[in-house]
């Protein structure tokens, strides 16, 4: 099953690859588009009737006809869309299309489209006014528009209108910042989408007026990002034409090799479905029940994924032919399939209900595959009428078919997908990033899991424990320490399947999510939840750890710098990416909202621009030093300590507190031994200045002015870690230490009575503020209990 979605994430890709393979060997000639209808290719009409097709030539009489002859008891104001379609024709007067038709032509085949969905007068206008903005800015804008046609118009066409002063550097992120208004768009009004899609729909049908190029990149587009988004909303129909016309501009020779094959299995078993719907017809007439029935092929893209993903060929098909029986009540879908089963024999493993346990679009149908009397199997959809509706049209059924708060309420809670993605434009602001959290929470399949309670909950395929745990509540992803599946305790980054019930272990006393977590989660809910939490608890830990980032990026250039250069390369970074200050940057890198990587080609053009190649400046090496200094001896004559006024004094630093540059201390004159500098709060200090024979020998001490400071030497100082005894411990430990740069001088491990560890770790550090940076990063690893200070052995 992993192999299968795999492939699944590269298929839009490689069918895109493939093509480009093709096209250059020149092998067999590309077939005619596949034809359409209104609402798009209908899979239960390929072979046999098809619905009247709409003329190009077709002018806004044929859009008023749709409307007069609208159901559902819908009134469109008609006026107001004729005034619509006259202040279009005015704005687009004198541009074409590709093809050479006139340009207002596309907007009236939006708004028949959006009218076959059944939407309003408002989704009608918008349609038709969707372009003028973007394209006729010297003649219009939407303050025209709110006068005009009002502000509910004006915000429809605003969400359907790219950014077009868009202040960004190369036109990946302007893809991506587009993508991101349309979905924050569609958040606040479903509408914007169903326009948008019936927009990419009839830009796909004329699509052959483009270049091969551009065919390319808009049907790639369309398959990674509107046929799912389409998929999500539950328009079936919409999404497969989507699919259809994508798979045949990809990858035309697989298209027409598929189609052929359709046709051919279809001429070899011509009365199959008749025969079948004839014998189920009979049947259920004998029980009385008020049916619909549909008999259907599957569609070629359906087919064309199946075999790649699945590895089969044509004749591995199973489900090739269905039929789909609507009746009037779920009681008597369940009736209806145990009809069905007593009729024909069904295949193990095959049978699917959906109305108990629905898909997150709102898809509620039994199914179940059979096998027929000639040994040719086929598959069964048993559903209401409501569920066909919702089936076929998605959240548009509901949309049209409902009113009132509740059906508001109830629309809102299916789409909350939406709002949970676009709270990833606040966890990062990486292209990259953004295009996977929306192929990942969109276009990937689900699987289904259960909570204690019974409570069924959909996440992508190959989520682990931790991104159900945020799925629940970012509350108790915070606080897990652990899981369990169906009663059995499980590592954090299991992976559950489908059925099994999954119970999260929280604790108090947690300390939060561990950084390595952004590593394990798959959805972009629990990626950005986490880096919430390090954000807003972190930031002082995040700033170490995005400075270090930053300063091993530039190092890597090869030329020395200094930290004044260092900042000054930062500030004008941060400013072309839109941060007030180089601790912003710094924290936004430390909590995984932004990577170096995507920083590169800004830090090499400003570093080459401040820091010249001739220049050679003494480095900045807080970082390095750490690594490349030998470890400092406790006896030295250049300690950085001023004793009673005098510098250079013979010290050693005691082992009983191991005092840091910012650490108030004080000296104890040895015997024979030099001064020993310890902490004042130090409790040998405290017992000592109370013995009267040796109160004469203590004396005052500071630190030098710089101790501390970059250049001025590392420190010995000890971590003592107590924390649950798991197999990755040590690792973590040592790896959040490498994050950050920490040099490991010795590092020791005793397990405990109650089966906890206690470790102590010498490291090498510059001053307190850095010591208790490095105590803050140690206490965020999940399986650490507490931190504290230690002392040297």
């Amino acid at each position: 099953m992993s192999n299968t979605n795999e492939k699944e994430k590269t298929l839009a890709a490689d069918i895109n690859t493939k093509t480009e393979s093709d096209a250059s060997e020149g092998v067999k000639t590309a077939p005619a588009a596949p034809e359409r209808t209104l609402l798009g290719v209908d899979p239960d009409e390929q072979h046999g009737h098809r619905h009247t097709q709409i003329p190009a030539e077709a002018g806004p009489e044929r859009l008023y006809g749709i409307l007069r002859a609208a159901g559902n008891g819908k009134n469109y104001d008609i006026p107001k869309i004729k005034k619509a379609y006259e202040y279009a024709a005015r704005m687009h007067e004198g541009q074409f299309r590709d093809s050479g038709e006139p340009y207002v032509s596309h907007p009236l085949a939006v708004a028949e489209i959006v009218a076959g969905l059944g939407l309003d007068t408002d989704s009608v206008c918008a349609a038709l006014l969707h372009d003028t903005v973007e394209d006729c800015s010297d003649k219009t804008s939407l303050e025209d528009i709110s006068k005009q046609f009002g502000p509910t118009v004006a915000m429809l066409v605003d969400g359907l209108t790219k950014i077009v002063a868009l202040s960004v550097e190369d036109k990946e992120e302007e893809h991506i910042e587009n993508l991101r208004k349309m979905l924050l768009a569609m958040s606040k009004d479903i509408r914007v989408i169903f326009i948008k899609l019936c927009d990419r729909l009839h830009n796909m049908r004329t699509l052959g007026a483009k270049s091969e190029k551009k065919q390319r990149t808009i049907a790639l587009e369309t398959m990674q990002v509107y046929a799912p988004l389409a998929h999500r909303l539950g328009m079936q129909r919409v999404k497969q034409e989507l699919e259809n016309l994508g798979l045949f501009y990809l990858d035309p020779i697989g298209y027409a090799e598929v189609k052929d094959d359709i046709e051919k299995k279809y001429g070899q078993n011509q009365n199959f479905i008749e025969n079948i719907r004839a014998t189920v017809d009979a049947k259920l007439r004998e029980y009385n029940i008020d049916f619909v029935l549909e008999g259907r092929i599957k569609t070629v893209y359906s087919i064309y994924r199946k075999m790649y993903t699945q590895n089969k060929s044509f004749d591995e098909i199973y489900d090739f032919y269905a039929l789909r029986i609507i009746v009037g009540t779920e009681l008597e879908c369940y009736t209806v399939l145990g009809i069905i089963h007593e009729m024909f024999k069904s295949m193990p493993g095959r049978f699917k209900d959906y109305i108990s346990t629905p898909k997150p679009n709102m898809y509620r149908s039994l199914h179940t595959t059979v096998i027929g009397r000639d040994g040719i199997p086929f598959e069964v959809q048993i559903r209401t009428r409501e569920m066909h509706e919702i089936a076929e049209y998605g959240v548009a059924a509901h949309w049209k078919y409902k009113s009132g708060e509740k059906s508001k309420a109830d629309i809102d809670h299916k789409l909350e997908w939406i709002a949970r993605l676009i709270e990833t434009e606040d966890g990062t602001r990486d292209p990259d990033e953004f295009m996977q959290a929306l192929k990942t929470d969109v276009f990937h399949e689900e699987t289904y899991v259960f909570t204690p309670k019974g409570d069924v909950i959909a996440l992508p395929y190959g989520s682990t424990v931790i991104d159900f745990a945020y799925a629940i509540h970012s509350a108790v992803g915070n606080k897990m320490t652990g899981a369990k599946i169906n009663g059995m305790i499980v590592p954090i980054d299991r992976v559950p399947q489908n059925g099994e019930i999954v119970e999260i272990i929280t604790s108090s006393a947690s300390k939060g999510p561990s950084r390595d977590w952004l590593k394990i989660v798959k959805t972009s809910e629990a990626r950005t939840k986490i880096r919430q939490w390090f954000k807003k608890e972190k930031r002082a830990d995040n700033i170490v750890v995005g400075r270090a980032a930053l300063e091993n990026e530039l190092k890597r250039y090869g030329r020395s710098f200094t930290d004044a250069q260092f900042c000054e390369v930062c500030a004008a970074v941060g400013a072309r990416t839109g941060f007030a200050s180089n601790d912003d940057l710094f924290n936004t890198i430390g909590y995984g909202g932004l990577s170096v990587s995507k920083l590169s080609v800004k830090l090499r053009d400003e570093f080459d621009r401040i820091v010249k190649p001739d220049e050679t400046p003494a480095p900045i090496t807080e970082a390095a030093q750490v690594q490349v200094a030998k470890a400092p001896k406790n006896v030295k004559t250049n300690s950085g300590v001023v004793v009673d006024g005098e510098v250079g004094c013979e010290v050693k630093f005691a082992r009983c507190c191991n005092p840091l540059p910012g650490d108030p201390i004080i000296g104890f004159i040895t015997q024979g031994h030099g001064i020993s500098i310890h902490k004042r709060d130090c409790p040998n200090v405290i017992q000592g200045m109370h013995n009267l024979y040796n109160a004469d020998r203590w004396i005052p001490a500071d630190w030098e002015k710089g101790a501390g400071e970059a250049g001025a030497g590392v420190y010995e100082a000890q971590v003592q870690i107590h924390a649950y005894n798991t197999i990755t411990l040590i690792a973590d430990i040592t790896s959040a230490l490498a994050e950050m740069k920490v040099s490991i001088l010795q590092i020791n491990s005793q397990k405990r009575s109650d089966d906890t560890m206690q470790i102590g770790v010498k490291v090498a550090c510059k001053n307190i503020d850095h010591y208790n940076s490095i105590v803050s990063r140690l206490r965020s690893l999940a399986d650490v209990i507490d931190v504290t200070r230690g002392f040297i052995n």
